[in-house]
């Protein structure tokens, strides 16, 4: 198989085709077939997809199986798609059927055994909860070996691709084939420059790989977790909340469309979603493009700033559109909305169409106040909603929903001093001590996670920080609560794998837009057992004496945190007097000649005197 040509082909795909394919193998009416899908795709598309899809759906399958199914389910789709064998019963199933049937055909597969002893579609829903995108599920990407890499892709390079498109794809089981492909074209451009030719071999291919591989899989690792989050949001807490969600966020970026248009690209999203969530890459991949397909046909009615976006090639497309900042707001618009509150028919709308008539609030807000984030604006919606079911009532003041108002200059003040706060901090301790700060507001919270858990957490946190707090305050809360949406996502997909405490499931569960400030408001898990004081709890050696700072401040976030989980309820004031103590004694030791000897001494009578300071 020519990978590079897969690729490009990909890139090159008509949208014609695009919106030629129906929406779902699922649909009981006009039913795509894999005959049908062939000739739409073509040969080599069709095979770059089934590759990513059985990559995806048995993750723990080797390479050579993934190529065997893929080329096992194209064959069948080319016989298909032949005008003589359309009408064959096996040519008629639903594409999901027939990728699950190769997998539960296929010998040595890990862990399907179950999975295909279930009927449709209680097998599919089996094959999707298999999925797992937890680290440590398979092992991370490495740098490969320069020298074995150049070889393996000078003699078999579209192997190589095939390779890297299979671990990439069994790595991310819920990111898209666009987006998989794309990092394929970026894997291929970094060999072709890290290797060069067998005419002229590059000159250092190391160093090159060393550069290179973070711009290759940095990418794909955002990607993988922002769909995850995404789907996460949508399995959790529902199509309305989601349909919210993509309410704000398109009338964020296109203020001057049409309330329709808005509704129209929100439902489509929707679906495309629903589809993407659930693995099925093919209907997944033509909803995408059919959104495309409209946004840059009426670009003229959306927004003024996607004209570029829709120049680029189909595969870069959606990732511009995405990113591509928010147009002007249009200049007729008035500051306020107070039609939604002095209006006299407001009650009535409210009753009659009241899913539609929330919208239109959330729309019109949202598409005034491009400063606030996504999730500012849905607990404002929401705010609304619950001052209408208020004031609606019969009985209500007459004087009612202008008290509404209050609350929400109230919601404002409260969110925008806890983000000016935060920056505050971070300006003034900088990256290491404000992770530190984090590293113990969190342990005191979530005591449960792990040391390394904890401090990856509060390290994405602390970037937020440095990437936000620099923004002027137009732009501060989007970027800060946004990104922090992100982590919170992967802190609460953590506790789904494995519970963390009931107040972490509670701030999980109970809605999305206010998770943030849940979180930011739950204290010391009193449910937690502390850690008693073990030997080995806290150990001082020379290795505290390093050079590398790094080193030295990832050893000293750990001693933190066990110290928290020893005291949970320790206070600040105790936290200073035993870190100066600490930091003496490191002082003193690493200044003397047996630095081990000093460690064995002082350690144990450190350990003595934060005791009786901590039993104080």
């Amino acid at each position: 198989m020519d990978w590079r040509a897969v690729i490009s082909l990909l890139v090159l795909l008509s949208l014609a085709v695009a919106t030629a394919l129906p929406r779902s193998s699922q649909d009981t009416e006009d039913k795509s077939s894999i005959g049908q899908r062939f000739s739409q795709l073509q040969e080599d598309n069709f095979k770059a997809i089934a590759l990513v899809m059985f990559a995806q759906y048995v993750q723990g399958g080797t390479f050579g199986q993934a190529v065997r199914m893929a080329a096992e389910v194209t064959a069948l789709a080319k016989r298909c798609a032949a005008a003589a064998t359309r009408d064959n019963l096996d040519c008629q199933k639903p594409l999901d059927r027939i990728f699950l049937d190769t997998i539960c055909q296929e010998e040595n597969l890990p862990r399907v055994a179950n999975c295909c002893a279930r009927k449709d579609p209680d097998r599919n829903d089996c094959f999707l909860s298999l999925k797992n995108s937890s680290r440590g599920s398979i092992a991370p990407f490495e740098r490969p070996n320069a020298e074995a890499a150049c070889r393996n892709h000078s003699q078999h390079p579209q192997a190589s691709t095939g390779h890297f498109i299979y671990e990439v794809s069994r790595r991310h089981p819920f990111l898209s084939a666009p987006a998989i492909l794309s990092a394929a074209l970026r894997h291929q451009e970094m060999m072709q420059s890290c290797c060069g030719s067998a005419e002229e071999p590059a000159a250092s291919p190391e160093e090159c790989f060393r550069r290179q591989v973070p711009k290759v899989v940095k990418p794909v690792k955002e990607d993988g977790l922002r769909q995850e989050h995404t789907c996460g949001i949508l399995q959790k807490f529902g199509e309305r909340t989601f349909q919210a969600l993509k309410l704000v966020q398109i009338s964020q970026k296109f203020p001057k469309a049409a309330f329709a248009a808005v509704q129209k690209l929100v439902l489509d999203i929707t679906a495309m979603y629903k589809d993407c969530c659930q693995g099925d890459m093919l209907a997944c991949m033509h909803h995408r493009e059919e959104i495309l397909h409209y946004v840059c046909t009426n670009q003229d009615n959306l927004s003024s700033k996607i004209k570029k976006c829709c120049e680029k090639p189909l595969l870069q497309r959606g990732e511009c559109l995405v990113n591509v900042e928010n147009d002007a707001r249009p200049a007729e618009l008035s500051p306020q909305v107070r039609e939604f509150i002095e209006d006299k028919g407001i009650c009535e709308r409210f009753a009659q169409e009241k899913d539609t008539h929330l919208a239109r609030f959330l729309y019109e807000y949202s598409r005034r106040h491009p400063e606030f984030s996504a999730q500012m604006l849905l607990r404002i919606g929401k705010g609304y909603e619950e001052l209408l079911k208020e004031c609606c009532r019969a009985g209500a003041p007459d004087n009612c929903c202008s008290r509404g108002e209050e609350e929400l200059k109230k919601h404002i003040y409260e969110t925008e001093t806890v983000m000016k706060t935060s920056c505050d901090i971070y300006r003034e301790k900088g990256d290491y001590y404000f992770q530190n700060e984090l590293l113990v507001s969190f342990t005191k919270k979530m005591p449960q996670l792990t040391s390394a858990e904890l401090i990856k957490f509060t390290k994405q946190m602390t970037t937020i920080g440095s990437k936000c707090c620099q923004l002027s305050q137009d732009k501060l809360l989007p970027c800060a609560e946004e990104n922090l949406d992100l982590v919170l996502g992967e802190i609460c997909r953590r506790h789904q794998l494995e519970p963390i405490n009931p107040g972490v499931c509670h701030c999980c569960s109970s809605s999305y837009s206010f998770r943030r400030p849940c979180m930011g408001k739950l204290d010391t898990d009193e449910s937690y057992v502390p850690l008693p004081l073990t030997p080995g709890l806290f150990t001082f050696h020379e290795e505290l004496c390093t050079t590398e700072e790094e080193k030295l401040q990832h050893m000293k976030q750990e001693m933190l945190i066990n110290l928290i989980k020893y005291k949970p309820q320790l206070r600040q004031e105790q936290l200073s007097s035993i870190t100066a103590a600490f930091t003496a004694m490191r002082e003193q030791c690493c200044t003397e000649e047996q630095r081990q000897a000093c460690f064995t001494r002082e350690g144990p009578e450190l350990i003595q005197r934060s005791e009786k300071l901590l039993s104080a």
